[in-house]
């Protein structure tokens, strides 16, 4: 008998447990169910055609930001939001860019007259290789000039790699520098070797790193050939955005509202030295010919001879580049789905729709999803399924010049979105392949991992989060670095963030980026644009849905506890005698107790029901603020527009995670003076996200 009483003993404590992990953060028990209701019908309703059907309209033909391609593109995206529902604004912007490709060329020139090759070849069964309007490869905000000298290897030409040259004393100075893609953004390439002296840059993808030694190449594979090229920008001005406008919008030069424009001449990071991408094919020709000394430990690259840092002057080779910059009109698509209840919070999901060529994984499968996202919640609108806050998805321009078309719109919006905005979750090139993963600011990590496990994975019996786990108790998300239209939300005004989606193999900014390379390699089954729309949307509606914003308020603590961690270890490697950062630890342990405090209240209220609207809004209200905390006015010191003290761009690379990067910057510096400086800075805000939580567990 006491065995049976045991036994049901147990069978209603783990039956408290399952109702307990199957409840939703933010909502009420009342609400749990209606939302879980939702959710199902959300992916019922998804429509897994549609995905291809947009993706093939808009990558057609290469559409680059400012060409008439690309305002067919923006004009099929208004329609298609307004067809389904949505509200469609347009929001111009004249931005300083280089106006078209420009031209140029590369030859040798001793000992012998040769041009080298600078544009993909035509592939035979693919279509969209032979189209009229493809180009050479380039590289937007090149200076223009025509030089010819001799040449240097760089290595990745990074400002480690530029530092050892010098060391080893070699001359730059009026020198073409020959640098591989890889290791930092390849605008810090061309600012550190016009830095050194050098007259002019070309760079070229390495076989080693994503050529014909990791396997087969395109079209036999998905790797780059010795023809494929990659383009983009060189934009490094100390702030995000127009290169003419920092901290302000760069509204139409025609419109009612004037904005101070900089002069190009006043701006500090336009390049002036010619800078041109090329294949491994073409470099080939000029490294062969190479005779000076081998190049140092790593520095060898995947071509079948040694490596040399010169050429000496047996060897001369013309870089010619002309590129006219100047004022170009870019336009972002906002269509907004009006919340029924909480119309003036806002859920914020975006993808630039500017590509260097087709752009089929890169950005516009992110773009295809979210249109076809934008018909599924219309669909439920229609049939009085409507989300409580505001859905907002938002179509950015002109991202591959340097994240602008975004940034312009934060700045313009900066108020409203400091007063309305949840989230913002980015979508780049989010379905291009089968790889699910995520980045994400600390509140929002845990929504996509419980999101994940609400859809399965295509052609498989496990949900879309078992399959991004693997083998690990939980997948591992990443922290937001460079390189994306979130930068202006999470590290200028403080929205919480996610970078996320599906990837994959990819052709990066070739010409080969079109439905052809995304049919063989990307996903030929056409499975995961629905799946990844049914995470995304999911993450949304639980966002948009939740009485209580579900923002994760433990994981700042456990988060910064470990960055820290990690940031005394970096600063005891250079100062052994370093005794840490001792005001941010006791501010973090005092976090960690006032956040599990809120939480607890917050779980609580939600399960007795006590709150109503006029209490939930009050509180939605100052959970908006919680992430403010980290946002600086004084900003960083290698550039105030980078507000956030939790995560920046890395100001050498471009791409990176700086998680800490006031503390981040001194030690890639190693300095130490100004450490204590960061540890106040860092404890203040820290304590004041400490403060406001106290004072929210107050209201409840």
């Amino acid at each position: 008998m006491k065995k049976h009483y045991l036994l049901l003993f147990i069978f209603a404590i783990l039956l408290v447990f399952q109702t307990k992990a199957q409840s939703l953060d933010g909502f009420s028990k009342a609400s749990d169910s209606r939302q879980k209701e939702f959710e199902k019908k959300f992916k019922e309703t998804v429509d897994f055609t549609r995905f291809k059907t947009h993706l093939s309209t808009i990558t057609a033909e290469p559409h680059t930001a400012g060409s008439a391609a690309n305002e067919k593109v923006k004009d099929y995206m208004v329609e298609t939001m307004k067809t389904a529902g949505w509200e469609v604004s347009v929001y111009p912007y004249d931005l300083y860019l280089t106006k078209g490709q420009g031209e140029s060329l590369i030859e040798l020139v001793y000992p012998i007259r040769k041009p080298l090759n600078q544009q993909e070849y035509i592939v035979k069964d693919n279509p969209f290789s032979n189209h009229p309007e493809l180009k050479k490869g380039w590289n937007a905000f090149s200076g223009s000039g025509d030089v010819t000298a001799e040449v240097v290897y760089a290595n990745y030409g990074t400002k480690a790699d530029f530092e050892k040259l010098a060391e080893l004393g070699i001359d730059l100075k009026g020198k073409i520098v020959l640098a591989r893609y890889g290791g930092n953004f390849r605008g810090y390439k061309a600012k550190f070797a016009e830095q050194y002296g050098a007259a002019g840059l070309i760079i070229f993808t390495d076989p080693a790193d994503a050529g014909y030694v990791r396997g087969p190449v395109y079209p036999e594979g998905f790797l780059f050939n010795d023809n494929s090229i990659q383009r983009g920008s060189l934009l490094t001005v100390d702030w995000t955005g127009d290169a003419l406008t920092p901290f302000e919008p760069a509204l139409p030069l025609d419109g009612k509202t004037k904005v101070n424009r900089l002069k190009p001449e006043e701006v500090k990071g336009l390049h002036t030295i010619p800078v041109t991408p090329i294949s491994y094919g073409s470099a080939q020709e000029i490294l062969e010919k190479m005779q000076g000394k081998a190049v140092p430990a790593g520095w060898q690259g995947g071509l079948p001879f040694t490596y040399r840092l010169e050429g000496g002057p047996e060897l001369l080779v013309r870089l010619k580049v002309e590129q006219e910059q100047g004022m170009v009109r870019a336009n972002n698509v906002i269509a907004t789905l009006k919340g029924a209840t909480n119309p003036d919070e806002w859920v914020i999901l975006g993808c630039h729709y500017d590509a260097w060529a087709f752009g089929s994984t890169d950005p516009n499968s992110g773009t295809a999803m979210l249109l076809s996202m934008t018909e599924t919640l219309g669909k439920l609108a229609e049939q009085g399924m409507r989300p409580g806050r505001s859905i907002l998805i938002a179509h950015w321009d002109a991202e591959e010049h340097g994240v602008i078309g975004s940034t312009e719109w934060v700045e313009q919006l900066r108020d409203e979105l400091n007063a309305k905005a949840v989230a913002y979750i980015n979508l780049d090139a989010a379905v291009g392949g089968r790889n699910f993963g995520a980045s994400a600011s600390p509140t929002m990590k845990k929504i996509i991992m419980e999101s994940a496990k609400e859809v399965m994975y295509p052609d498989s019996t496990k949900t879309v989060y078992e399959v991004w786990a693997g083998n690990r108790e939980e997948p591992t998300i990443g922290n937001l670095g460079g390189g994306s239209d979130h930068i202006a939300f999470y590290m200028h005004v403080g929205v919480p963030s996610i970078n996320g989606g599906a990837g994959g193999p990819s052709l990066y900014h070739t010409n080969y980026d079109d439905m052809y390379f995304y049919e063989k390699f990307a996903d030929p089954s056409f499975k995961m644009g629905g799946t990844v729309e049914q995470v995304i949307g999911i993450i949304a509606l639980r966002l948009a849905n939740a009485e209580l914003i579900p923002y994760h308020l433990s994981r700042y603590a456990t988060d910064l506890d470990i960055h820290f961690g990690n940031a005394e270890k970096q600063v005891k490697g250079y100062k052994s005698d370093f005794v840490g950062f001792g005001k941010s630890k006791d501010a973090i342990a005092a976090l960690k107790i006032s956040a599990a405090d809120l939480e607890s209240k917050i779980a609580k209220a939600l399960e007795n029901g006590s709150l109503d609207s006029k209490k939930a809004s009050i509180i939605n209200k100052d959970l908006l603020a919680l992430e403010k905390s980290f946002i600086d006015p004084k900003g960083m010191y290698y550039g105030n527009w980078y507000r956030s003290l939790y995560a920046s761009t890395d100001p050498f690379s471009g791409y990176a995670s700086w998680v800490l990067p006031g503390i981040q910057y001194e030690i890639e510096m190693k300095n130490t003076e100004r450490l204590q400086e960061w540890d106040e800075r860092y404890s203040a805000a820290i304590l004041d996200l400490k403060k406001k939580m106290d004072a929210l567990s107050g209201k409840i």
